[in-house]
Formats: C-alpha cells, sequence, structure tokens
C-alpha cells in the first residue's frame, strides 16, 4: 500500500507544455491543493474533453490513486461513445471511474418535472409561472403581482424589473416575451435534469464516501452559468472545498496541453469522430447546436437519437418556432429602418417611391 507524496513539477512538466504559462500555474495550484491535508478527493468525470484534462493532472499529482476516486454520472441519456471513451481512460491510466446512476434519470425528470427550453434561467422562471397557472399576460409587474401574489421573482424575470440588459430578464432572449405571449407553451417546462439527474447523484457520492474536496472539470471560457463564478477554489468549512484545475484556460491552453500530452477525446469529438464541438447530455435542448447533435446521433446513434426526439419532442418543436420568431422579427425590423427609393421628377423635385 501506497502513501501519498508531493510530485515533483519537473518531473510531470514536459518542454512543451512549459509554452504556456497558464498551465505551468495550473500544475503549481493543483500541487498546492493535493498537498494540503486532503484525504478523500472525488473528481467528477463527465467524458468531455475539459474532464480528460482534469483526470491527467489529477493523475501526474496522484499517480497511485491514494487520495484520489473518479466518478462518472449517467444521466440516463448518454452517448455510447462516452462509455467507451470512460472504458480507455480506465486503461490508459490504469484507474477505476465508478458508474453510478441517479435516484431520478433524466426521462422520470422530464415526466415529473418538464421538459428544458433555451436555457436554465428561462426554463426556471417558465417553471415557476407555469406552476402558478400563469396567463403569459402582457400586463406591468403592479397589476399582474395582485393576481399572482406569490410569484415575485419570476414577475420580476417577466416584466422586466431588473431591465434588458440583466439575465434575469426575459429581454435577455431577443424577442422572447412577443414569442411566448403569441405562442403560449402547451407542455411543462423545467430545468430541473441537471440537479435531479447529475448534481443530486454526485453529492450523494460525495457524501458516502466522505469527501473533503469535489474536482470538476470547469472553465469560465465556455461561458453561460460557469462565467458567473467567482474563481478556481471554493472553501466550505461545513461540507467539502471545491477545486477547478483548469477554471482560467482559455482554448489556446487546451490545445497547448493535449499536444503536450498526448490527449485524446471521446469519439463525439472532432470530424474523424462525431463532428461536436462539444458534449453534455445528449442532445439537450438548452445546446445552442442541438440539431447538430441530434444530426451526429441519427448517423451514429440511432437508438440515441430516438429515445431523445421522444423525450424532448415538445422543446425542440418549441425552440425552431422561437428561433423562425425571430427571423421574422429581425426581417419586419429591417424593413422598417430601410432607407426609401426617391425618384427625380422632370422639374428636379424627389419623390419618394411608393
Amino acid at each position: 500500500m501506497h502513501e501519498y507524496e508531493p510530485v515533483k513539477l519537473e518531473d510531470i512538466i514536459n518542454d512543451k507544455a512549459m509554452d504556456s504559462l497558464m498551465i505551468i500555474d495550473s500544475f503549481t495550484k493543483a500541487q498546492s491543493i493535493y498537498s494540503k491535508p486532503y484525504e478523500n478527493i472525488l473528481v467528477g468525470v463527465s467524458g468531455g474533453s475539459d474532464s480528460d484534462l482534469v483526470i491527467d493532472i489529477c493523475k501526474k499529482l496522484d499517480p497511485y490513486s491514494i487520495k484520489t476516486k473518479y466518478v462518472w454520472v449517467n444521466p440516463g441519456l448518454e452517448y455510447k461513445a462516452t462509455m467507451r471513451h470512460l472504458d480507455y481512460l480506465e486503461e490508459r491510466y490504469g484507474i477505476k471511474i465508478e458508474r453510478i446512476r441517479p435516484k431520478m434519470p433524466i426521462p422520470l425528470v422530464v415526466r415529473k418535472y418538464g421538459q428544458p427550453f433555451l436555457s436554465k434561467t428561462v426554463s426556471e422562471f417558465m417553471y415557476r409561472l407555469q406552476a402558478h397557472d400563469f396567463k403569459w399576460e402582457d400586463e406591468p409587474y403592479e397589476v399582474l403581482i395582485k393576481r399572482y401574489p406569490r410569484c415575485h421573482s419570476a414577475l420580476e424575470w417577466w416584466c422586466d424589473k431588473k431591465g434588458e440588459g440583466s439575465k434575469f430578464s426575459v429581454r435577455w432572449n431577443k424577442y422572447l416575451k412577443e414569442f411566448i405571449i403569441a405562442n403560449p407553451p402547451t407542455f411543462k417546462i423545467a430545468n430541473k435534469c441537471c440537479q435531479k439527474s447529475k448534481k443530486d447523484a454526485l453529492h450523494k457520492a460525495m457524501d458516502e464516501y466522505g469527501a473533503d474536496l469535489d474536482i470538476l472539470g470547469i472553465r469560465k471560457a465556455e461561458g453561460g452559468a460557469r462565467s458567473g463564478l467567482s474563481g478556481c477554489f471554493v472553501s466550505d468549512d461545513e461540507k467539502y472545498d471545491v477545486y477547478r484545475p483548469i477554471f482560467w484556460y482559455q482554448k489556446e491552453d487546451k490545445k497547448i496541453y493535449e499536444e503536450a500530452f498526448d490527449i485524446k477525446h471521446s469519439d463525439c469529438y472532432g470530424c474523424e469522430g462525431y463532428g461536436l464541438n462539444r458534449t453534455g447530455c445528449a442532445c439537450c435542448p438548452f445546446g445552442l447546436s442541438f440539431e447538430e447533435e441530434l444530426s451526429a446521433c441519427d448517423k451514429f446513434e440511432p437508438q440515441l437519437s430516438k429515445a431523445a426526439r421522444n423525450i424532448f419532442k415538445d422543446s425542440y418543436e418549441y425552440t425552431r418556432r422561437y428561433k423562425e420568431f425571430v427571423k421574422m422579427m429581425d426581417s419586419k425590423k429591417n424593413k422598417k429602418i430601410a432607407f426609401p427609393e426617391f425618384i427625380i421628377e422632370k422639374n428636379g423635385q424627389l419623390r419618394m417611391a411608393v
């Protein structure tokens, strides 16, 4: 049985990796984290490209997995390519990635709570409004709060109380309010998939393992909710600390790391695989490129495509209608501001063409 001993950075960082100060800095911080008296470190594996880098870092710093345990949550709608990649990672690094299943996989979550639409923020507020039997009315906040007195925050979102520049305003998404008023949803909307099918299962694993540190492959540059995170390390005296080793990595840093340490990603990525730029829950409606994911699944994993189209059917169609609505509204707006054509009369006067 090995005891954990700190690894020297000069023994694990090669010359190619030295081209990125970010990589050097991340290893320095990670080494500092591993040198602390953490005993049960849990690494949440996703099978995605960022997760691949994190596994590589953790394995280099804890080569015998003395402190580190690797866990993957199967949300119930996952690529076979991801599962094959987990097998590859286990073989390459000589680690065991524990596969765990959530109490409520995605199909059950969607059936109980509703389908994800557009974004987590939009889905959350629409979920709250639907819970109060909201009629998607175009009225001032002062009027609506009297009709729905227990729905403050969602009504603030709907009535743009925080201003158009806020992510917590319906105006954050172009013409969304106009679209919903013209096309009220006929299906339940919710953002519960991530929490119920992934996070809850991971938190349970943390508790059962007695983890004191949670390591995640999250980068701020990915945008979305991640852009609002404050840093790579969060300390919590009551539960466990959270560490994000590649939180500050840009695309250039990832590329250098991949070349320096010969990182191979899942078949989901690249022109030699499915052609996807990123992975998450398969064909999630939150993804900006869910249409491309569906097309890839049609070709490589038709059963998965069939399942996703069945589970998220209403959301896919609603999103397509919304995108067409935006195009229509933009077209009308552009026609209104187009410069008019003029005709020169014989007397030299200008007349607007009809």
